[in-house]
């Protein structure tokens, strides 16, 4: 069954497929509109649904959002995997809006352009950048310019259109990065990279496998100020029209060991037909005054007529699930 889902999937989002909205006319716009949602009578376990909008934008570049970043100064970074950026203020807060083509690229085949994942250097402000199509990790300057890529044997060997799709740079300077596909369709474990620093100047990883829970697949991650990491995991449930189901598991990464297997502990679900949909990115924002997290999700629409790109804020409190 897992396999049909998977093709099916595939479909949905390949081009020409029915269920895909028409081409857009072009259209630069440079606004957007965010439609708060209910956010009452959710039972998603440890975390607490605290905010709910639908985004939408006249834009033609709009959509298809697989990342998030939070950036300083109260803003957001959403890449898309059709190469295209998102800029825009954390709700409530004021800023401007940018949609346009990521790092200014203008490359246009998907497979060179699809971004799944982003990580941030607080200190030096720079930004890595996962790419699936070609399985390469790219490093950039806060602005987005300054680009140096990589592409370890180890990444060469995932299939193209499973991986990088998530990264996390840590506090310590090491970075994970999780495939989303396996060598098996039916292995729950997911093949991942532990390096020892930055990517372009370290490209020789530890090798391990990271375990989701059944029928869950790895599709974003962020490290928490603790040092355990946040991983987002997606289930394609198949139907009529598909949905999707979320969760998020903490795990850490002092257990994580040379070939393998990382385990982590779930805290919440997000299947409620009001809220799923494709969760890709994730992002969060320490709270100062006691403690707790503002997790933040963004949903890629996969260009379809009948998904949407919805951003989620959630609130947790960490030390309910310290070890």
């Amino acid at each position: 069954m897992r396999l049909i889902a998977i093709l099916l999937l595939a479909a949905l989002i390949a081009p020409g497929t029915w269920l895909r909205s028409p081409p857009a006319t072009s259209n630069d716009s440079q606004s957007m509109s965010v439609t708060p949602l209910a956010t009452e009578g959710f039972d998603l376990g440890e975390v607490e649904l605290v905010g709910a909008w639908h985004l939408e934008s006249p834009n033609s570049q709009f959509g298809s959002y697989s990342a998030l970043l939070a950036l300083p100064e109260c803003q957001f970074l959403s890449a898309s995997d059709t190469g295209r950026l998102l800029r825009f203020p954390v709700p409530g807060c004021d800023g401007e809006i940018v949609i346009e083509r990521f790092a200014g690229r203008t490359a246009l085949k998907k497979k060179l352009i699809d971004i799944e994942s982003l990580t941030r250097d607080p200190g030096s402000g720079r930004i890595w950048v996962g790419y699936e199509g070609t399985n390469t990790i790219e490093r950039l300057e806060s602005d987005l310019t300054g680009a140096e890529s990589v592409r370890p044997d180890e990444l060469r060997a995932w299939p193209s259109n499973s991986g990088p799709e998530s990264m996390a740079r840590l506090s310590d300077g090491r970075f994970i990065v999780i495939a989303e596909g396996s060598a098996d369709y039916w292995d729950g474990d997911f093949p991942a990279l532990l390096f020892k620093g930055d990517p372009i100047e370290n490209p020789d990883p530890m090798v391990f496998r990271f375990a989701a829970p059944e029928g869950y697949r790895p599709v974003d991650a962020v490290e928490l100020p603790d040092g355990r990491v946040l991983v987002l995991v997606r289930d394609f449930v198949f139907g009529v029209l598909p949905t999707f189901n979320v969760k998020l598991v903490v795990a850490d990464p002092a257990e994580i060991e040379a070939d393998g297997v990382w385990r982590g502990e779930e805290i919440a679900v997000i299947s409620a037909p009001e809220l799923e949909d494709n969760y890709e990115g994730i992002a969060i924002l320490p709270r100062t005054d006691n403690g707790a997290l503002d997790i933040w999700l963004i949903s890629d629409d996969n260009g379809t007529s009948f998904q949407r790109t919805m951003l989620l804020k959630l609130t947790w409190d960490p030390a309910s699930s310290a070890q």
